[in-house]
Formats: structure tokens, sequence, C-alpha cells
């Protein structure tokens, strides 16, 4: 009995409050484990959706590469007059993070990847592809700020050709410096700087709705010269 009772001494005095703390504590618990649980929950419902949403993203980005890579071949094609262009997924496993390899193959020359080509080359590549994009998400308003100012006099004639036929669904301004773009628009407007600094810089307006005559319009703003309009 004696070692009973120091046992029950050597426990302290009762906490006659415990269960009220108990209670207190308790309630805090059970509501911190319904946040956590509620997180968890949110936090797979998150990951659920990324990963539809990333695959809808993998369909659409393979679904639509693999357009533009058709339309790419078929522009390089038609611009270049021959030859080959494709594009090409570096890690087809990962198409939403890798990165894309631009192949081409003038006429008359070995396949190489864009990064060998020369200047003009690039610039008109660039716009082929350009092009190729536009044929598969057609935008009714389309601005160009000197993209043909790298191309030579043979490209430029054929750029302004084929801009002619995207005509048909775009309406296109173009700032060109260019004698040939000019040359191949339907409506050429030109205004008088008298400062000696004003840059030259003349732009084209293809459209399909502004004018009954034609689809193209062009004009420029021309360094101490003439008002030029052609019709």
């Amino acid at each position: 009995i004696a070692e009973l009772k120091r046992k029950i001494s050597s426990l302290g005095t009762p906490n006659l409050g415990a269960i009220e703390e108990y209670a207190r504590v308790n309630e805090r618990y059970t509501y911190l484990t319904g946040q956590r649980d509620d997180v968890l929950l949110s936090k797979k419902e998150l990951e659920n959706i990324i990963r539809q949403i990333t695959s809808q993203m993998t369909e659409i980005l393979v679904t639509e590469f693999a357009k533009i890579d058709q339309y790419f071949g078929q522009v390089f094609e038609e611009m270049f007059g021959g030859g080959k262009g494709q594009l090409v997924l570096e890690d087809p496993e990962s198409p939403l993070s890798c990165g894309i390899e631009i192949r081409v193959q003038p006429p008359g020359k070995q396949l190489k990847t864009i990064t060998l080509l020369s200047g003009g080359e690039k610039a008109f590549v660039a716009t082929a592809l350009y092009f190729a994009i536009l044929k598969v998400r057609p935008t009714p308003f389309c601005l160009l700020d000197e993209i043909d100012a790298a191309l030579d006099d043979r490209n430029v004639e054929r750029f302004a050709s084929y801009l002619h036929n995207l005509s048909k669904k775009t309406q296109f301004i173009v700032i060109t410096h260019r004698r040939g773009t000019m040359e191949a628009s339907d409506v050429l407007y030109g205004v008088t700087m008298q400062e000696q600094v004003v840059t030259i810089s003349p732009y084209l307006l293809t459209s399909s709705t502004a004018v009954t005559k034609g689809n193209v319009f062009s004009g420029a703003f021309v360094r101490n010269g003439p008002y030029i309009k052609r019709e």
C-alpha cells in the first residue's frame, strides 16, 4: 500500500482542465487535418488537370506542327522554284520542350540546316515559314515590316508574286524599300518628306476589300521626291 501511495503521489497534482484542453486541441487538430486533406485533394485535382492540358497541348502541337511542316515544304518549293524544306522536332517524345530544326535544300544545293545558309537565304526561308503558318491559320490582316530587305531582286519578285496569292484571304500592309515589291502592287501611294534627315519609309498595302480594281495597295514615303500614286 505504501508503494502504491508513493507512485500515486509521484504523479503530481491532477490537471482538472485536461478534458477541456484535450477538446480544444482535438478540435484544432481536426480542423488542420481537414485543411491538409483539402490541400492534398486540390493538389491531386490540379495535377490531373495539368496532365490533361499537357496531353491536349501535345496533341494539338503535333497536329498543327505536321500541317505547318507540310505547307512549309510546299511554300518553300514554290518560292525557291524547287528544292525541299522540312521542320523536324529535335525530340519527338517531348514536343513541348524540345527545339525545332529547320532543314532546307535550295535548288542545286545539298541538304543543310538554316544556320549554314546565307543571310538572304535565311530571310527567304523565314518568309516561307511565315507564309506556311498563314496557310494553316489565315489572319484577316497582316503587317510586314521590311520582310524583303535582305532578299535579292529575283527573290523579291518571287516574294511579291506569292504575296499576291495570299492576298485573296489576307489583307497586307508591307513596309518596304524594295522597288520590286512596290512595282508588284495594285495601288502605290507616296508622300514627300521635306527634311533631309527623314528616313525613307515605303509601305505596301494589300487589301481585297478596300479596292475594287485589284487586291493590292502599295505605297512609299520618298525623301524629297514627288507624290506618287498608281492605280
